[in-house]
């Protein structure tokens, strides 16, 4: 799994929803230090790191976020708040929402992303990073 690492957690999102990639670029503008990198689910750079950790995501409209760190997968809302510790100004304090019980939580993070294209819409295909962030971004 070369592609996460200690130094640069990965961020796994549904490219082709519309508040996943506003998502995306709203983390991008609060990562101070550039650690994050970000791949598409329906990406070939996801699937392989995914299966390095003995993990599939279903084809089709993924309905999670994951968040790989240090060899640790995170998905639903446990992804959603750890990526907030690495975001500047007060966004890691949501952090103290770890302390609701996960399915709680969880139950919570799929009520929304059941409806978030109906919401948001949906792209036809997946985010294609501008040059200065290409780096960022895994293939």
């Amino acid at each position: 799994m070369s592609e996460a690492s200690a130094e640069h957690p990965v961020v796994l999102f549904d490219g082709v929803c519309n508040v996943c990639n506003r998502s995306v670029n709203f983390i991008i503008d609060r990562d101070p230090h550039a650690r994050l990198r970000f791949a598409a689910l329906q990406s070939g750079a996801a699937r392989r790191i995914l299966e390095g950790l003995g993990r599939t995501i279903p084809p089709g409209d993924p309905d999670t976020i994951v968040l790989v760190d240090r060899s640790r997968l995170y998905e639903q809302s446990a992804a959603m708040l750890r990526i907030a510790r690495h975001m500047r100004g007060a966004w890691p304090l949501l952090c103290a929402f770890l302390v609701i019980p996960r399915p709680l939580r969880d139950a919570v993070y799929r009520w929304a992303a059941a409806r978030r294209y109906r919401w948001f819409g949906k792209s036809d295909s997946c985010r294609i990073p501008t040059q200065d962030l290409r780096e960022r971004f895994l293939e």
